[in-house]
């Protein structure tokens, strides 16, 4: 006897397929929209470079934040497919939404104006460059004593 499946033919074929044969049935699940930056960092002596990943997305759409010494990178994407015959009703009408973030620690040191981004073709390009940490030189606490 089958059991009812929300995905499928076989609830426990659904479940075990996750385990056994992700890669044959991952596409069932796959969202259009990619969830997770993919992220390449290279680093030379002047600084950082990060390579973000951002396919589907527009320049519009991408935002650079620095936030108390974190680079804050946020994507989002709105997609509407609204298809209607001749008389104006509607065959399918599909709407999509994705968002993703990353958070990268920079340091406080960095400032926005440090940063130089440029997005083209779905790649978000940042640079970093690398600041000198300055030691903080230990503060005399010393209490005076009258005499």
């Amino acid at each position: 006897m089958m059991m009812p499946s929300l995905f499928g033919d076989n609830l426990f074929d659904d479940f075990l397929d996750d385990f056994v044969r992700p890669a044959k049935h991952a596409a069932k699940y796959l969202n259009p929209i990619p969830s997770v930056m993919k992220t390449d960092i290279k680093e030379n002596d002047k600084g950082y470079t990060l390579l973000i990943d951002l396919p589907g997305y527009s320049k519009e759409n991408v935002k650079a934040e620095l936030k108390d010494g974190y680079l804050i990178v946020s994507a989002e994407s709105n997609v509407s497919n609204d298809e209607t015959d001749e008389d104006g009703k509607f065959i399918r009408r599909e709407r999509l939404y994705g968002s993703c973030s990353r958070n990268f620690y920079v340091g406080k040191d960095i400032s926005k104006e440090d940063i130089s981004a440029k997005f083209e073709s779905g790649l978000l390009k940042l640079f970093i460059p690398k600041k000198e940490h300055k030691e903080a030189l230990p503060e005399e606490k010393y209490i005076s004593i009258e005499g």
